[in-house]
């Protein structure tokens, strides 16, 4: 029963397989980007399903984003670990990507054997203003909750000016609010205290499975023992992998250097997509040739229209190189690129299991320590404003599609703030306003703009 201080009953324990749907069904309607999974696995997991509080996932949140890599996916797969234990995060994780993957590699066979279809063009011009309204909306419910005090929203306003007007790399600005974040929490410790200013939000939706107070699961505790099994077993699983592509095609073979190339972005490159896509870019299209400038920049606006992360676009670099490169011969050109595809997927989501899977019992140690967890609130602080950063980017690139001489897209514009109008005045779901923005813009390309230029 529950009482005055508790008004609202904890929810029931959630199975392995109700969880598993879940995870299936985000896998299919996770889209927007980061910021925009982010906050629908926030509206969903803390406060409708009240699986895990709203302390708790901002503490794994904050661990994810100075990670390499996809840090929604990540985020799923830490929660979906602390909840279910090794089998847990790896169904959330894989399942959080599979439902893109497969659906990539079906456009990507569209767009390869049949060219550009005006009907698909449409639909594309109808959903990138709203994937920009959808990352704007994003930062406001992220920013909303995490920008509680005047440090925090200097720090997010110096990330934004700094990535947007001085070209400061991602990892900078990363050190420099972790950096702040430590020395703020010795001169004001309670302008830094994880979670603070959430009690409204956090009582709002009552308790959770996994709340503020919720113990660490045994098997989520660091122990020496198992960090070197987890290492172990992952080692095991690169190494097996490439290993049989060299002993298959030799060191120099396609896959077999599409295998090492994406190891090293997954590994060395910080700042989610689009600090990797620069990285991906110089080597798929200058180094090695597996696709062109042209091939790439529409593999980018597929990746931005699918569900999942937006580094699935490298899926897309691997099924136009694999068939490209004619792997298997003429005549199985979509099996070269579904292979090659396969083979980069797994290459790049690889560490983001590792980083989780050896790095989140240490993190769930770190609860109450604000020497830790300072400088981890200053950078989710900091992440919000190159969110922000990301809608200007995509507001630009779709407002001004040709660049600032080539004139304002009005039509673009008109969706865009129909879709901001549905998120922020209506709390239209995420869907809805992909699939209406995918038809005004199908509409206006095949209808209306030929009348128009009659």
């Amino acid at each position: 029963m529950s009482s005055p201080q508790d008004p609202v009953e904890r929810p029931v324990p959630v199975s392995f397989w109700q969880a598993f749907g879940y995870w299936l069904k985000l896998g299919f309607i996770s889209f927007g980007g980061p910021a925009g999974q982010i906050a629908l696995m926030h509206q969903e997991l803390v406060e409708r399903r009240r699986w895990i509080s709203e302390k708790r996932f901002l503490h794994a949140l904050n661990y994810c984003m100075l990670l390499p890599g996809p840090e929604a996916q990540q985020l799923a797969t830490y929660i979906g670990w602390l909840m279910h234990r090794t089998w847990g995060g790896i169904a959330a994780g894989a399942l959080f990507v599979l439902p893109s993957l497969f659906i990539l590699i079906a456009l990507s066979w569209v767009y390869m054997a049949y060219g550009q279809v005006p009907a698909v063009a449409g639909l594309l011009y109808g959903v990138k203003p709203a994937v920009t309204a959808i990352v704007l909306f994003a930062a406001w419910r992220i920013g909303s909750r995490v920008l509680k005090n005047a440090w925090l929203w200097t720090i997010a306003a110096a990330a934004f000016a700094a990535i947007f007007a001085l070209s400061v790399p991602f990892p900078l600005i990363v050190l420099a609010a972790a950096a702040i974040g430590y020395f703020g929490s010795r001169v004001a410790p309670e302008r830094f205290a994880p979670g603070g200013g959430h009690g409204a939000a956090v009582a709002s939706a009552g308790p959770a499975l996994i709340d503020d107070d919720t113990p660490t699961p045994a098997h989520a505790r660091f122990g020496w023992g198992r960090f070197w099994r987890v290492l172990g077993v992952f080692l095991a699983l690169w190494l097996g992998a490439m290993g049989a592509l060299t002993a298959l095609y030799g060191w120099h073979g396609t896959l077999t250097q599409m295998g090492w190339f994406f190891t090293k972005a997954a590994l060395l490159t910080f700042g989610g997509a689009y600090a990797v896509l620069p990285y991906v870019f110089q080597g798929a299209v200058d180094h090695y040739g597996w696709l062109g400038a042209t091939q790439m920049i529409d593999g980018l606006a597929l990746g931005e229209t699918t569900p999942g992360p937006l580094i699935m676009v490298v899926s897309f670099v691997g099924f136009v190189g694999g068939w490209n490169q004619a792997l298997f011969g003429g005549n199985s050109l979509f099996a070269a690129g579904a292979v090659a595809a396969t083979v980069v997927c797994f290459f790049t989501f690889l560490p983001s299991f590792l980083f989780i899977l050896l790095g989140g019992p240490f993190i769930e140690s770190t609860h109450g320590n604000l020497k830790l967890t300072a400088p981890l609130t200053a950078i989710t602080a900091a992440v919000v404003g190159v969110i922000v950063n990301l809608a200007v980017f995509f507001a630009w690139h779709v407002l001004w599609p040709k660049g600032a001489g080539g004139g304002f897209d009005a039509a673009s514009a008109a969706i865009g703030l129909i879709a901001a109008v549905a998120l922020f005045r209506f709390k239209a779901g995420v869907i809805p306003v992909v699939l209406a923005s995918a038809l005004l813009g199908l509409a206006w390309q095949l209808l209306l703009l030929p009348l128009l230029v009659r």
